[in-house]
């Protein structure tokens, strides 16, 4: 389980106000519609204001003078009152709403844009729950954020501050005793906010791991199955929810503290108000009508005042969704060299004509790695390299086999090639360009990859397979599936079709494995990552597959990770890789001669071949 800390940092001391500023690119679109919003809140807010006035002119007046028709006038003009009041929050609900949806579709678009180009390094430190949750549950809460408690701390505060004009107006006296409380509250809403934001913070981070844990739970749930290992993930998930569980308990306990202040400290001060207001009446200083004005105004006052509080806790939960939210938009993404007019696929394709670059091309062409090196960023300062100092050659049409013990950097390598990792030193050329000077579009328009992980997306078969083409068309995919020995998709319920569902776990290991190899093969790509891209196939599949595959080699260069002789046959050469370098290059023949490790290699994938063809064998005939 990836700790919070790892890819979290929140500071101790941050400004909720400037996290939430960082909002403001996306909300200048709407910044008109909001202002209107709050305009029309204000005006409602003040209407409410006025009913106050209102009484005082009842009583007064009418009600002092015995005077029905009076009354019933006073009566309809604050049920107009009310109904404006009402009607106009009504309006700033359809005012704001679609705006503030904009917003946030904006803000998820890019961030999913951003995802898709940070480098997989980045994706390698975060766990999924965490990206997961700033795309739903922090976007979700800064929506809400900007629809009700931003328009409402600016409503509330100018309500207040109008309320305690119109009270001093009113009695000056009676309007210091209802300011009495804004000192204390004041210190005590600074002394809340610190400690609130650290414990939202604290329960967003924990919100994104249980979501990990859930999400890991639901993809390995035939290992959990298979292993009887419920129990175990239960305990993980309870121990996480329950320090979740801890974490808001925390939150409710402060919010509940700060309620308690804020609602006890107004309502004694307006209990003072009241018993100064009485003894003011009775002595003749102050008329009814004025005192219950006074009172009227100093509820109406209640919400916008005891609100603060809850408004500072959403407003605090919205800054750190904030911060969340841009710890993943900060992240650098690797510089990428401008994009040429010309496509990718057309350069991709180009047979090339007799210039410089041409001749160039045959004396340098083909994939070429030049003193490549490569360490991963997290790498401890003293441990070796992944990759030092790997020179290879690759010739134009050539298929080269890639040979090594588990854990010498194949992988590595291959991911080097489509830059799904940065070459920490050397260079890596495709027809003597430097891919790190080739816009990624066009770099992955001419390089095709297969993992020995295949993995499918929740869409239909031929869309995962078309993914690998720019524009494929339906010949395409035939082929595709043809070279692939993928025909087994023809008996799915709706053939090409046919959903294969997330991770595509509907399907066996094998045949999302040659779904990825169709998918791989399907743009006709001039160059072919294939890592190890047969391992789940059995051997009389793996032997179709082989053959088919030989056609589409002829036509490409490529670089095949390979560890049974099998698929090492289908190379010209082969390159051993041992402890992250080049140790050997030559013909199978050729290394079996001259190189012992690769002699040793060969020996033992040839005893697991044997025993998996009779493994195989014996579970045919188990059947008959």
């Amino acid at each position: 389980m990836t700790d919070t800390a790892e890819h979290s940092s929140p500071s101790e001391k941050r400004s909720a106000v400037r996290s939430l500023l960082r909002l403001w690119p996306y909300v200048r679109p709407a910044r008109n519609r909001m202002a209107a919003g709050a305009a029309v809140t204000i005006v409602a807010s003040c209407a409410g204001l006025v009913i106050p006035l209102a009484l005082k002119w009842i009583v007064d007046g009418p009600v002092a003078g015995k005077d029905p028709s009076g009354v019933w006038l006073g009566g309809a003009l604050v049920l107009v009152l009310g109904l404006l009041e009402a009607s106009l929050f009504a309006l700033r609900r359809f005012i704001l709403a679609r705006p503030l949806a904009r917003v946030e579709a904006d803000m998820r678009a890019d961030l999913y844009g951003h995802l898709q180009r940070l480098p997989v390094s980045f994706h390698d430190r975060w766990p999924s729950g965490q990206l997961l949750s700033r795309a739903t549950t922090d976007l979700m809460l800064l929506r809400i954020f900007l629809a009700f408690p931003l328009t409402f701390l600016l409503v509330n505060g100018v309500t207040i501050l109008v309320g305690f004009i119109v009270l001093l107006i009113q009695q000056w006296t009676l309007g210091l005793v209802l300011l009495a409380p804004v000192v204390p509250l004041v210190i005590l809403c600074t002394y809340f906010e610190e400690r609130y934001s650290r414990a939202a913070r604290t329960a967003q981070d924990q919100s994104g791991d249980l979501a990990t844990v859930v999400e890991e739970s639901v993809l390995g749930i035939r290992i959990i199955k298979g292993f009887g290992r419920h129990r175990g993930q239960e305990k993980v998930f309870a121990a996480l929810s329950g320090r979740l569980r801890g974490t808001e308990l925390r939150k409710a306990h402060l919010l509940g503290m700060l309620w308690a202040v804020i609602m006890s400290l107004p309502e004694l001060a307006i209990g003072a108000a009241l018993v100064l207001g009485v003894l003011q009446v009775a002595d003749g200083e102050l008329s009814a009508g004025t005192l219950v004005a006074f009172l009227s105004t100093a509820l109406a006052l209640r919400w916008p005042v005891e609100s603060f509080g809850f408004l500072i806790a959403i407003a605090n939960e919205s800054a750190t969704a904030a911060d969340r939210y841009f710890e993943v938009m900060d992240a650098p993404v690797p510089a990428d060299p401008a994009s040429g007019k010309a496509s990718a696929k057309a350069s991709g394709k180009a047979s090339g004509k007799t210039s410089g670059k041409a001749r160039a091309a045959k004396e340098h062409g083909g994939l070429r790695l030049e003193g490549v090196g490569f360490r991963y960023p997290d790498a401890p300062a003293d441990a070796p390299p992944v990759l030092h100092g790997v020179d290879l050659h690759i010739r134009p049409g050539e298929t080269m086999a890639l040979v090594g013990t588990t854990g010498s950097g194949k992988t590595t390598l291959t991911a080097l090639i489509p830059r799904l990792h940065e070459a920490t030193s050397g260079r890596i050329t495709l027809d003597g360009e430097d891919i790190a000077a080739m816009p990624r579009e066009r770099l992955r328009a001419l390089v095709s990859v297969a993992f020995e992980d295949p993995t499918l997306f929740s869409a239909s078969v031929g869309e995962n397979v078309l993914m690998g083409a720019d524009a494929g068309r339906e010949a395409d995919l035939t082929r595709a599936l043809e070279v692939a020995q993928a025909g087994f998709v023809h008996s799915l319920p709706e053939g090409t079709g046919t959903q294969v569902g997330e991770q595509g776990l509907s399907l066996s290991g094998g045949q999302r494995q040659r779904l990825a190899l169709a998918r791989a093969v399907v743009g006709d790509p001039r160059f072919l990552i294939l890592d190890d891209p047969l391992s789940a196939l059995d051997v009389h599949t793996e032997a179709l597959v082989e053959a088919a595959l030989r056609e589409v080699l002829a036509g490409t260069t490529a670089l095949v990770v390979a560890h049974r002789p099998s698929t090492v046959l289908l190379a010209d050469r082969v390159a051993l890789l041992s402890k992250g370098r080049i140790t050997a290059v030559g013909t199978h023949h050729e290394l079996l001669r001259t190189s012992r490790e690769y002699a040793s290699l060969m020996a033992g994938d040839e005893d697991r071949s044997a025993a998996a063809d009779r493994t195989h064998a014996g579970h045919e005939g188990g059947r008959r």
